[in-house]
């Protein structure tokens, strides 16, 4: 009996410290998943950047920059000018236009940003018209304004910033923010060949709160429980909303040519990403860019992998009895997969030149992103 009474003393106490190291191993997960306004702030506005899956900081040296890096800003030769236009998720439209001037002998540049993000005229439901027949309609128009400097501080290092103010439009109420990027550049030569490193931070500012008259309200006062209810009339009030932070992020890219001549360049590219609302994710991308002969013509296919912990729906295929309807138009594991190419014409350094460019994007069950670019270069 003595030892029966000892074993299950050793079994219950064992027992026990099995339960503590198995609550010690629970794992807690903090990530700040949907507390973040102005999403769009992310989205890759131009045709090249999105190809590249964003994996573009380190090799931004164009009108891209305004977006991906301030500090490449700097290194552009000529100015530049861009529109881009986005056909996004569930019938919404991201529109973009950059200007930038290099000045100061090519050392510094300054360039203007303006992007747009919503839709349109769609329908209100309420409890009183589910059909949305009585004609009320509301919009969404995210818009952002941004101002860069950048400057090139010696052969190998450039930095760069830009400000932003940000107006968020939902229907009848409206907020507004102010934000800034911040980027650097490091470019040197391994074997001859160019290789760059940029560390950026992106929409760090003020949190962004609405007002406006979707949020007008009338109250009537409710009597404590035993008390009469004396008639009256309501009272106009507004609702007050949370205020939301903007989506942050840090990025650690690098870039590296493979081979580089007069004619054409292989760019190999990667980056780290940490964002402020979601898990972190990385991404690889490929540039070749190879000059057509003499006739000023260049083409620049692009293809790119980026890779988000926190995409990891997996369907159920049409012969699963759980099957919702809709499944990934290139199956599982595509999400992520971007690519596209670019055309441009110049016949001489000094001469006028412009280009287009296309990109596609993967985005699993959500379905798929196109992106278009028209720049002008003089």
């Amino acid at each position: 009996m003595h030892n029966r009474s000892l074993f299950l003393t050793f079994a219950l106490l064992a027992g026990v410290a099995g339960t503590a190291a198995a609550q010690r191993q629970i794992e807690s997960d903090n990530t700040a998943y949907g507390t973040t306004a102005a999403e769009f702030l992310l989205f890759a506005p131009t045709a090249r950047g999105a190809a590249l899956g964003n994996s573009f900081a380190a090799l931004a040296t164009d009108i891209s920059s305004l977006h991906f890096n301030p500090a490449g800003l700097s290194q552009m030769t000529n100015p530049e000018l861009q529109v881009s236009t986005t056909s996004y998720l569930a019938d919404t439209r991201y529109n973009w236009i950059g200007i930038a001037f290099p000045f100061g002998g090519g050392s510094k540049a300054f360039g203007i940003s303006i992007g747009s993000f919503g839709f349109g005229d769609t329908p209100v439901y309420t409890v009183e018209d589910p059909t949305g027949s009585e004609g009320v309609v509301y919009s969404v128009n995210q818009t952002y304004i941004g101002l860069t400097y950048s400057q090139q501080f010696s052969d190998r290092f450039s930095a760069g910033f830009t400000g932003k103010f940000i107006n968020d439009k939902l229907g009848g109420a409206s907020g507004q923010a102010f934000a800034v990027d911040f980027g650097t550049s490091f470019h040197a030569t391994v074997g001859g060949r160019p290789i760059r490193a940029a560390f950026t931070i992106s929409n760090l500012g003020t949190s962004l709160s609405h007002s406006g008259t979707a949020l007008n309200a009338t109250v009537v006062r409710t009597p404590p429980e035993g008390e009469q209810d004396v008639p009256q009339e309501p009272v106009a009030a507004e609702l007050q909303t949370k205020a939301w932070n903007l989506p942050v992020a840090f990025r650690v890219s690098m870039s590296y040519d493979l081979f580089t001549t007069s004619m054409s360049r292989f760019s190999l590219m990667g980056e780290f990403s940490q964002p402020n609302n979601s898990d972190p994710s990385f991404g690889f991308a490929g540039e070749y860019d190879i000059r057509l002969g003499s006739s000023g013509f260049a083409l620049a296919p692009r293809l790119s992998y980026t890779y988000a912990s926190d995409n990891n729906l997996d369907p159920a295929g049409p012969n699963d009895p759980e099957y919702a309807g809709f499944q990934s138009s290139m199956g599982a594991g595509a999400d992520g997969l971007a690519a596209g190419a670019g055309l441009r014409f110049r016949r001489s350094n000094r001469g006028v030149g412009f280009g287009v460019d296309y990109a596609y994007r993967n985005m699993g069950l959500l379905g798929n992103v196109n992106t278009i670019s028209v720049g002008l270069t003089w």
